[in-house]
């Protein structure tokens, strides 16, 4: 089986088909599937969409119970949390619904943990991170785009000089590097490249 756009999150099972991984869609599996927007929902109260997958919390005075659904709190409702809680052990403690929230100094309210400046995230040599509320994501870097190459998507070169969004002078050559390009004024001119004369 052979897929020539390649499948980003499922595996090839015929010519130019794609099985997805579970939480992923779209002919080449590289689209997230939004479970909170399906239908019976998966959430009793609130949902949130994450990369492949979701997470389930409950509104203030609820506690989120392990399959999904939300019970009547108390306890909770006396604490106050805005995502739900949960009882460990005879303590009460408020929740975030994702690994990329953390509690807020209050301990009720929940706050984004910037991956990207705590070093947590880890994006390879040609990506850069960008934080998200709750998690994030690595992009290629500028100059760089999103191709699928020798079986496996990759940040690739953008060739400026063959795209033409070089701003070079009429009178300078443009000549492609990696993840930039350069200007180089012609024989018989000088200048920035930008500029020649």
């Amino acid at each position: 089986a052979t897929c020539g756009h390649g499948c980003k999150y499922g595996e090839c099972t015929g010519p130019n088909k794609c099985k997805c991984f579970p939480g992923f869609t779209g002919k080449t599996c590289n689209q997230d599937v939004n479970e909170c927007g399906l239908k019976p929902r998966p959430c009793e109260h609130r949902c949130m969409n994450t990369h492949g997958s979701y997470k389930c919390y409950c509104l203030n005075g609820y506690m989120l119970m392990p399959d999904g659904t939300c019970a009547s709190s108390r306890t909770c409702a006396m604490v106050n949390c805005q995502y739900g809680c949960e009882e460990v052990r005879g303590q009460v403690q408020c929740l975030c619904p994702s690994g990329g929230l953390q509690l807020g100094p209050n301990g009720r309210t929940c706050i984004d943990i910037d991956e990207c400046s705590t070093g947590k995230a880890v994006c390879s040599y040609n990506r850069r991170c960008v934080n998200t509320f709750g998690s994030f994501y690595c992009k290629c870097q500028l100059g760089y785009e999103l191709k699928y190459t020798s079986g496996r998507y990759n940040c690739v070169d953008v060739n400026e000089c063959v795209t033409n969004i070089h701003r070079c002078n009429l009178h300078a050559e443009c000549l492609n590097t990696q993840g930039s390009f350069q200007c180089k004024c012609k024989q018989g001119y000088r200048g920035s490249g930008f500029d020649c004369a």
